[in-house]
């Protein structure tokens, strides 16, 4: 009887003891998969912290780079440094090569273009010790195109520093040129129009003091001679007006002009003139002016060494955009370099260059090379 009451206890207690049981293994079965959680969490957090650790580090590297890159001062300096820069961010080996020259693939190579517009392209080739990730290679790329525009700046900074040192060496030139200018004109007028004047008034005199004295015809005759000198003068002055600004170049042009000056000192018909300066038409007005005052003073020094009996005017077109001017005389040579000083400052006011080939004892000629940039003003 009490087996049985004992029995019937224990079936009674028993789904209640196994429903607990399940209960507390579900529990610790939780607790264990929620532990292991955490610690997937913790590993991928501590994971995640290394690599932006990482990233950081080069990040910071790549800045560093990029500022050392920017600091350089000559443009032929970046290629090297960029190499140098890319072998401490990267590793391994860099080298600059050429399309053309580049060596042998190898495994994890990465070849980076430098855009230096050097006349020839150039690359950045990385042979990594390990291989570079997609986040590396877009680094190497960042670090070639910047290197490119920092070339850029730097090759933009060094013409604009040589273009102000040629724009003040061009202003001392002007400057020169203008006082040389005023220096020739005050000598021409000192020797021609003041002492043509003061001879004038050496005669006034002497014809009044003839009429003081009676002497009527010899004062008549005076007057007559001073007449004479006084046409002769303003003939000068007018020559040396039309000199410095000739009507007929900025009426006219350039070729008519250059005709006018050679009609004039072909009067008397002891020289023969061949003339070819129709190009001079398209240069600049300041390049008119100049090169028509050089043949000026070209001319009238082949006439004091000579004068020649045959004198020939080119104006051709030159390689590049430019143009040269050619005045060859068959006078007596000139070796004294001070004679073509005007000549040579003239064209220095334009940018020109002045070469001078005296020739075998006999003959001359002078040519001035005008760029591009100075002939088209």
């Amino acid at each position: 009887m009490l087996a049985l009451v004992a029995a019937a206890a224990l079936l009674a207690v028993a789904p209640a003891a196994a429903a607990w049981l399940a209960f507390v293994v579900g529990g610790l079965a939780a607790a264990l998969l929620a532990v292991d959680v955490v610690r997937g969490e913790r590993r991928r957090r501590q994971a995640a912290a290394r690599e932006l650790a990482r990233e950081a580090a080069l990040l910071e590297s790549l800045v560093a780079s990029l500022g050392t890159i920017a600091a350089t001062l000559e443009p032929e300096e970046i290629p090297e440094l960029v190499r140098s820069e890319a072998e401490r961010l990267f590793g391994g080996r860099a080298q600059l090569v050429t399309p053309a020259g580049t060596p042998d693939a190898v495994d994890g190579e990465v070849l980076v273009p430098l855009r230096l517009r050097d006349g020839e392209s150039t690359l950045l080739r990385l042979v990594p010790e390990r291989p570079l990730s997609r986040s590396d290679v877009a680094r190497a790329l960042l670090l070639g195109d910047f290197a490119a525009r920092v070339h850029e700046n730097a090759r933009l900074r060094v013409e604009a520093e040589e273009r102000e040192a040629e724009r003040a060496r061009l202003s001392d030139q002007l400057a020169t040129a203008e006082q040389g200018e005023r220096r020739r004109l005050a000598l021409y007028l000192h020797d021609t129009s003041v002492q043509g004047l003061s001879g004038i008034a050496l005669m006034l005199d002497a014809a009044a003091d003839s009429l003081a004295g009676g002497r009527v015809e010899e004062a008549q005759t005076i007057v007559g001679s001073t007449l004479a000198r006084l046409r002769d003068v303003i003939r000068d002055l007018r020559e040396l007006s039309f000199a410095l600004e000739p009507v007929v170049l900025r009426d006219q042009g350039f070729a008519p002009a250059v005709q006018a000056l050679v009609d004039q000192l072909a009067r008397d018909g002891r020289i023969a003139f061949e003339i070819d300066v129709a190009a001079g038409e398209t240069l600049s007005e300041n390049a008119q002016a100049a090169l028509y005052q050089i043949f000026r003073e070209a001319l009238h020094a082949a006439i004091r060494r000579g004068p020649p009996q045959h004198v020939s005017l080119r104006v051709v077109a030159a390689d590049g955009g430019g143009f040269e001017a050619v005045i060859a005389d068959d006078a007596p040579g000139e070796r004294r370099r001070a004679s073509f000083e005007p000549i040579v400052e003239r064209a220095r006011s334009v940018s020109g260059r002045v070469t001078v080939d005296p020739g075998n004892g006999t003959g001359t000629t002078v040519r001035v090379h005008l760029p591009a940039y100075a002939a088209r003003g």
